[in-house]
């Protein structure tokens, strides 16, 4: 894996050094989450089916059976990445929202996203 190192040298919210590798997997989930199957020519099964659950009846059932599908996903996509740990995903009215807790497989440290689609800016 090739990394492109930002110069001058970004800092992050902690005032630490600016890790690339941790921007690159975070955008590798959104890529994951907020494509569906279909989408793209040369993988049709890449993508997680996400943007389906605004349309679906709210239940219990139906938010269990979108969060195992998305890990899934994550964890086909993504395993030479990261090691998914949990997955929350939630729908109120235009606005989805998704929780996805994992850990870059060379590190031990815990990474905790939010990701929010459509709803008002």
């Amino acid at each position: 894996m090739s990394i492109n190192v930002n110069f001058p040298f970004q800092f992050d919210g902690r005032g630490r050094t600016k890790d690339p590798v941790q921007d690159y997997v975070r955008q590798l989930v959104e890529q994951v989450l907020f494509t569906s199957p279909g989408e793209r020519v040369n993988l049709p099964d890449f993508g997680s089916g996400l943007l389906q659950l605004p349309f679906a009846p709210n239940s219990t059932e139906m938010a269990a059976a979108t969060q195992f599908t998305v890990q899934a996903a994550l964890q086909k996509w993504l395993s030479n990445y990261i090691k998914v740990q949990s997955v929350v995903a939630t729908s109120d009215e235009a606005k989805l929202t998704v929780t996805v807790t994992y850990s870059l497989l060379n590190t031990d440290v815990t990474q905790v996203e939010t990701f929010v689609y459509g709803g008002n800016p």
